[in-house]
């Protein structure tokens, strides 16, 4: 039979048998003269065709699509069996007023303390201004929205003017962002605010609609074709909230990249290190969150757009269930592998925008059958307990296969302190040592009258060896679904003469896209059938798959990039190595900072969780955030809008 090769269904396959494969995805470096010739060459018709096999052979593209018989069947979106509910949340109606979720969504917070507010001293630790921060500030009249426009406005005109510049939105209209502030700032004079997010100003990715700015996708012509008469769904649910659109966030053209790089507007810079990128597809996002211009933001995520530079960037992105948000409004409409989601400063900032944008379409309602959105209940004592009894799995070989050992060192510390801090076993009596859950509990059960011999035992939170097989074959389904998707929408614009005015990385892309058979795209669906059974079963087993959001730290900008781009196929593979599962197979997934590696840059460690699992992924973020991640780092690039100066 020559090259034909069958595999085994997945239910048959031995775990115990199956090795670890170092993730190395392979291909050229480009940039300048040499990437405009590639582009030249790929395009051409015999050529260009011969060029894509040769790099789908060297990632043994045709070994697995051209020569395998896989015994699944296709599965065309995600679909997932009926889940065990949550413990210790809080249900969310999806039919509800978007303010109606966000006020649950508050109650169900940690207390809130102002003080920090008032603190003018220097030597404070840093901390990013949380949404209750600037909420309080408005209340007690330190500020208003309008006094927070002009100082944004001023910023962002100073961000402009950096060396090197800084681009962080494509749209912006300051006339636009007054108005709004304006409208707010009337609505507290009365009393009469919609919600917390009252007054909050926040980005949006050039991807989504938000009227009335256009959506160019960081193109210089896509907004010529797509007409934005109205806003996106999950923008228009923050509107009813409050919130204050500052404008369109930069991004990598057509959120095909995961560095950020773009040509047409200029390249936004990380703010921890402005000589490196930070990361892809939604730049502006994570860049406008992480350097305080915003505390919140909107992305996308097709192949970890919203993680990536959430990661690189030190700050908050949650990329939710497949179905969970309503898409529509995205230019990628019929994308069965993205989502939109909060970036944010903190977790409690994307629980409050996750609150405010989540809800199914209509027809996801009655295809996908979505258990209700739930939240973590952080206001109670049952929280600590419910984090005890999570399991976490850890796919070791996986987990340390990172560019530099820093990242996964950092990422086993902090599943280590969880486990000291939220990993319960009390003994009361003299019997033996005592580990506690936090100082509250203690205070509690030593004020108990049964102190002699008293045992308390709560759930000890565990982490489990696992093993995924097939992960190359995984990142490769996703690159053919993904790309597919995207070829079938762009199709029509591309081929009506704008394939020339596109950058040449998204033209490589493409012609990539283009070498992807209809055949091919069946054989990546029963591979995500495939890797959907062997998930599952995981998730028998464990309620949270850990592992570093990305492979790498932030990488350097190459001068020649800024001009003609850049294709860096090594590098997307490290930006992309753990992220796969949450849009292939459409899991919810959060990247939150956990620490930073010897240069200072921010390393991100990320929760995948099962079908629906929201309120777990952020009750463990929550928990990391507050008492495992250690010390904020000031970003270079930061101005404190809250209090109207740059730092």
């Amino acid at each position: 039979m020559g090259r034909k090769r069958v595999m085994l269904p997945a239910s048959e396959i031995d775990m115990t048998t199956v090795k670890y494969m170092p993730q190395r995805t392979q291909g050229p470096h480009l940039t300048g003269f040499w990437l405009k010739l590639s582009v030249m060459l790929a395009e051409l018709p015999i050529i260009g065709s011969m060029i894509m096999t040769l790099v789908k052979n060297k990632n043994r593209g045709a070994e697995m699509y051209k020569y395998t018989m896989i015994p699944e069947t296709p599965l065309f979106a995600p679909e997932f069996p009926p889940q065990e509910s949550e413990p210790d949340v809080v249900c969310l109606e999806e039919d509800g007023k978007p303010e109606e979720r966000v006020e649950l969504a508050l109650q169900c917070l940690s207390d809130y303390n102002p003080g920090s507010i008032c603190i003018t001293d220097s030597t404070t630790p840093f901390r990013y201004w949380k949404i209750r921060d600037y909420a309080y500030a408005y209340r007690s009249q330190l500020t208003t929205p309008s006094q927070v426009a002009e100082d944004f406005i001023s910023a962002i005109e100073d961000s402009k003017n950096q060396n090197p510049p800084a681009p962080l939105l494509i749209s912006y209209d300051p006339d636009e962002i007054r108005r709004q502030a304006a409208s707010s700032t009337q609505r507290f004079k009365e009393g009469s605010e919609l919600s917390i997010l009252d007054g909050i100003f926040i980005a949006v990715k050039d991807d989504i609609d938000c009227y009335p700015y256009p959506s160019k996708g960081a193109t210089t012509w896509f907004h010529e074709m797509h007409e934005v008469k109205k806003d996106a769904v999950c923008v228009s649910r923050l509107r009813s909230c409050g919130a204050v659109f500052v404008g369109k966030t930069n991004m990598h053209e057509l959120a095909m990249g995961t560095t950020g790089n773009n040509p047409n507007f200029g390249t936004p810079r990380n703010p921890h290190d402005p000589d490196r990128y930070t990361g892809g597809s939604s730049s502006g996002s994570a860049a406008i969150v992480a350097s305080g211009l915003c505390p919140a933001a909107l992305g996308t995520d097709g192949g970890g757009s919203i993680r990536v530079p959430s990661s690189l960037c030190g700050v908050v992105g949650l990329k939710t269930t497949y179905g969970r948000t309503d898409i529509k409004g995205l230019i990628y409409t019929s994308s069965t592998v993205a989502s939109v989601g909060p970036i944010t400063a903190t977790v409690e900032d994307a629980t409050l925008v996750y609150a405010a944008i989540l809800g199914s379409s209509p027809a996801e309602r009655v295809s996908l059958k979505p258990a209700l959105p739930c939240l973590p209940n952080l206001s109670s004592f049952e929280s600590y307990s419910s984090l005890g009894s999570l399991r976490f799995g850890k796919y070791t070989e996986w987990f340390n296969d990172v560019f530099s050992t820093e990242i996964s060192d950092k990422c086993d510390d902090i599943l280590n302190q969880l486990s000291e801090k939220h990993g319960v076993k009390v003994k009361l009596g003299g019997l033996t040592s005592i580990n506690f859950v936090t100082n509250y509990f203690l205070s509690i059960i030593s004020h108990s009258c049964f102190l002699n011999f008293f045992f308390v035992f709560l759930p000890l939170m565990k982490t489990i060896e696992i093993v995924i097989p097939e992960l190359h074959e995984m990142h490769n389904a996703l690159i053919v679904s993904l790309g597919s998707e995207a070829l079938s929408q762009l199709n029509p614009y591309v081929d009506n003469g704008k394939l020339a005015r596109l950058t040449c990385d998204t033209r490589i892309n493409l012609a990539i896209f283009r070498a992807f058979t209809a055949s091919e795209y069946v054989v990546a669906q029963c591979l995500r059938q495939r890797f959907m059974y062997y998930h599952m079963e995981i998730f028998k087993k464990v309620d949270i798959i850990v592992t570093p959001t990305t492979a790498m730290t932030a990488t350097i900008i190459s001068p020649s990039a800024l001009t003609a781009g850049e294709t860096n196929i090594p590098v997307v593979g490290n930006l992309m190595r753990f992220v796969v599962a949450g849009n292939l197979l459409g899991f919810p997934a959060i990247s939150v900072p956990v620490g930073y590696d010897k240069q200072g840059l921010p390393i991100g460690m990320q929760l995948i969780g099962r079908p629906w699992s929201e309120a777990s992924i952020l009750r463990v973020a929550a928990a990391i955030e507050e008492t495992c991640a250690g010390p904020k780092k000031k970003p270079v690039q930061f101005y404190d809008i809250l209090k109207g100066n740059p730092m």
